[in-house]
């Protein structure tokens, strides 16, 4: 089998419990991946899910269930869908965490405050030694039990994690207590035990607390849905619960009410408020025959819409599995971070040791290397203390410090706010990967029709001939345009209508294919269609060549329009450009993003429309087969990524074909399908929106690895030479999660609009 062809391979999520930092994390996707049958394992540490793909009947959920067991943490299989997103099974978890919280601080804080008294000679508390030891104990036995039994679940696997080298450091620390009551020249660091189990399990807290918002984006998405649903069933309308809907079920839906579900209008008109979905304020206009969707608001005249989706089917439920797929995925930056964290705690374990026995037997050298900063520590140093407290200070500062869980967070806590963004403009990222990729562009191919262009004819010019009024050549050609149900005659009687013409009568209609038609018009023979047909048909069309003439350079499909025999006419037909795909275009080539029209137009229509946008490079004539090898020509000319735009079937191989395909949630669900964003609204501002937000979360990932691996390079050598404290290498620890939470939650003041004129002033 190809593993590569997702096609062919089954996938499964199930949730992980108690994974605690990076290497949690690389140890369960390792286990899974060595499954049988296995083809890829992606766990996330803050959605706390493992999806797996593999060989269709090749895993069972029990054997994983175990795997993942036998590895020291608890695993759950999730069904189809996001419904369990209702029940916040992490609220559980964070529950237990302000819990042994709460109790470690209890304790903790007037420990803090005596050992400050007690060191400061404020006040010599009595009995100080087996106070900090009786109030220590419970914070270590108690609070910390979780800490403890997953170290020794960790250290019996072989692969010690964050939670061994807390466990070892606050035994170390703590058992200085009894050694100094018993007479050994050795500093007593109970009480710094008992604080470096307290900032730990506020760290353990803080992170189940954004645990339990990781998903938030998903629920606020799924709670949007209407709770009841009013439907008409054996002839009366009758109300129920918005999940009992079946398709086929005609609902009723009030003005101010949400649409149940997914459907098609079979009865009235009304505007409706989508921007639940687009992101778009303004209210959109339905009538019969248009499609819905759930959640979205009726604003103004009552509706009766067909169900045609319910369940997992919706488009609200389908947004939500989108949104749930990218925060569980991973960019490719993150496999850096992983094959560091892999080997990082056995490092780390390695150094402290060393820093122990350095300071056992070179203790002369190590203070050699620290004096420098000695006059400025308010805690005692090698100069006042054994060097066996030197030894234990230094090695359990160590550990401490050192713990992974930044590097475990930062690129999660980024994919997660930046895909819950995306999701609220109506910008939906499939995959984490694609946010990196994003950032990468350089060549971003468009499709024209429905991309660049409404994707539909209208009438652009309307030139009568002298003695003739627009509005008579416009009302004519309409009247024998009702007949006929071809676009180009949709199109003239579209625009008489907006142009509020008079709707005159016609008969006799006769339509020849692929030239025009003809009708008669209050008595008197008009004609519309090529200036060949009139010719054909007996009218001199000298009088019209000149405007034929221009509006074929302006690549126009031209209607020719006589009446009576005679000329008097010509109405300019094109698929107009969509208002914002100028200043779309501006903006990215601005960015240094290679703009190329990719389209199966012919190359004269296509270079007109190029030159109108802005774009320079055309690739016209493309058969849609050719799509996909167009991009794969491009890929060979740049270093970074190419991407696809596009809207229609004909779109869907070079979406697939391309490092980024970006749908346009306006075109087939083909296309949406193959794409790996997909953008709700169809408008390329919301094209130029995805790709800064995209690469100002990729932004984000880099600062928190920075930050995160930068931190254990700068405060480890420090804490080896016994500069730092071992309470405050455990603040710094806990600082540095923070920071990388602190920093991707800035995400949520992202303002494309700024970002872009900050782009157009450079």
């Amino acid at each position: 089998m190809d593993a590569s062809d997702p096609q062919e391979l089954s996938q499964e999520t199930y949730r992980i419990t108690g994974m605690t930092c990076a290497g949690c994390v690389r140890r369960v996707e390792t286990g899974l991946a060595e499954l049988e049958g296995v083809v890829e394992a992606t766990v996330n540490l803050m959605t706390e899910e493992a999806v797996i793909r593999f060989e269709p009947g090749a895993v069972a959920a029990d054997t994983v269930i175990e795997t993942v067991e036998a590895l020291g943490f608890a695993a759950m299989r999730k069904e189809e869908g996001v419904s369990d997103y209702d029940i916040d099974v992490s609220q559980e978890n964070l529950v237990v965490a302000r819990r042994r919280c709460a109790l470690a601080w209890a304790l903790t804080g007037p420990i803090a405050l005596l050992m400050l008294l007690h060191m400061t000679h404020i006040w010599m508390v009595p009995y100080w030694g087996w106070i900090e030891l009786v109030l220590a104990l419970p914070v270590i036995v108690v609070s910390g039990a979780e800490t403890f039994k997953k170290a020794w679940i960790t250290m019996r696997a072989k692969s010690p994690n964050m939670d061994a080298l807390i466990a070892i450091g606050t035994l170390a620390a703590y058992s200085t207590g009894p050694m100094h009551l018993f007479g050994m020249d050795v500093a007593s660091f109970a009480a710094v035990a008992a604080m470096i189990m307290a900032f730990h399990l506020t760290g353990r807290y803080l992170e189940a607390r954004a645990r339990g918002r990781a998903s938030q984006a998903i629920r606020r998405l799924l709670e949007l849905g209407a709770k009841t649903a009013r439907v008409r069933r054996d002839g009366e309308v009758v109300e129920i619960p918005a999940d009992e809907v079946v398709v086929g079920d005609v609902m009723i839906i009030k003005p101010g009410e949400k649409i149940p579900t997914d459907g098609i209008v079979v009865q009235r008109a009304s505007a409706i408020d989508e921007s639940m979905a687009t992101g778009e304020p303004i209210p959109v206009d339905k009538e019969v025959g248009d499609n819905v969707l759930g959640a979205t608001v009726n604003s103004t005249g009552a509706l009766e819409v067909e169900a045609t989706r319910i369940g997992g089917d919706t488009f609200l439920s389908q947004v939500a599995k989108m949104v749930q797929d990218a925060q569980a995925s991973k960019p490719a930056i993150q496999g850096f971070a992983d094959q560091i964290t892999t080997i990082f705690v056995p490092v780390v374990l390695g150094v402290a040791l060393l820093t122990g026995m350095f300071w056992l037997l070179l203790p002369e050298m190590m203070e050699t290397l620290g004096a420098w900063a000695v006059p400025y520590l308010p805690w005692e140093h090698s100069g006042d203390v054994s060097r066996l407290s030197m030894a234990i200070f230094s090695a359990v500062a160590v550990l401490v410090i050192s713990c992974p869980c930044a590097m475990g967070l930062a690129t999660p806590t980024a994919i997660m706010v930046g895909t819950g963004q995306a999701a609220e403009r109506g910008l939906l990222i499939r995959e984490g990967a694609a946010v990196q990729r994003l950032k990468e562009l350089t060549i971003l191919c468009l499709d024209k029709t429905g991309t660049l262009t409404h994707g539909k004819p209208k009438v652009t010019d309307v030139e009568a001939l002298e003695g003739v009024e627009r509005s008579d050549l416009l009302a004519w050609a309409a009247a024998v345009s009702l007949f006929s149900e071809h676009p180009l005659a949709k199109a003239i009687a579209d625009r008489a209508t907006d142009d509020h013409c008079d709707m005159l009568s016609a008969g006799d209609f006769e339509a020849v294919p692929g030239k025009g038609t003809r009708a008669m018009v209050d008595g008197v023979a008009v004609l519309v269609g090529k200036a060949t047909y009139l010719a054909e048909s007996g009218v001199d069309i000298a009088p019209l060549e000149h405007i034929l003439y221009r509006m074929q350079q302006e690549a126009k499909t031209v209607a020719a329009v006589a009446r009576d025999g005679k000329a008097i006419g010509v109405i300019g037909i094109a698929d107009t450009l969509k208002p914002e795909s100028v200043r779309a275009i501006k903006v990215l080539k601005r960015m240094g993003i290679q703009c190329i029209m990719i389209t199966g137009d012919n190359k004269a229509t296509a270079e007109v429309v190029a030159d109108q946008v802005g774009i320079e490079r055309v690739i016209a004539d493309v058969l849609p087969q050719d799509k996909a090898k167009a991009i794969e020509n491009l890929k060979k000319e740049t270093i970074g990524a190419v991407g696809m735009v596009g809207d229609g079937i004909n779109d869907a191989g070079a979406l697939a074909t391309a490092d980024v395909g970006i749908a346009l949630g306006t075109g087939t669900d083909i296309a949406i399908e193959a794409a790996d964003v997909t953008l709700v609204r169809g408008d390329l501002i919301s094209l130029v929106t995805v790709i800064q937000l995209g690469t100002a979360t990729y932004k984000k990932i880099v600062q928190n690895l920075f930050w995160a691996f930068g931190y254990n390079l700068l405060v480890v050598p420090l804490a080896m030479l016994g500069l730092l404290h071992p309470m405050v290498a455990e603040v710094c620890m806990a600082l540095s999660s923070l920071n990388v939470i602190a920093n991707s939650l800035r995400l949520r003041n992202f303002d494309p609009e700024k970002v872009t004129k900050e782009i157009m002033r450079m």
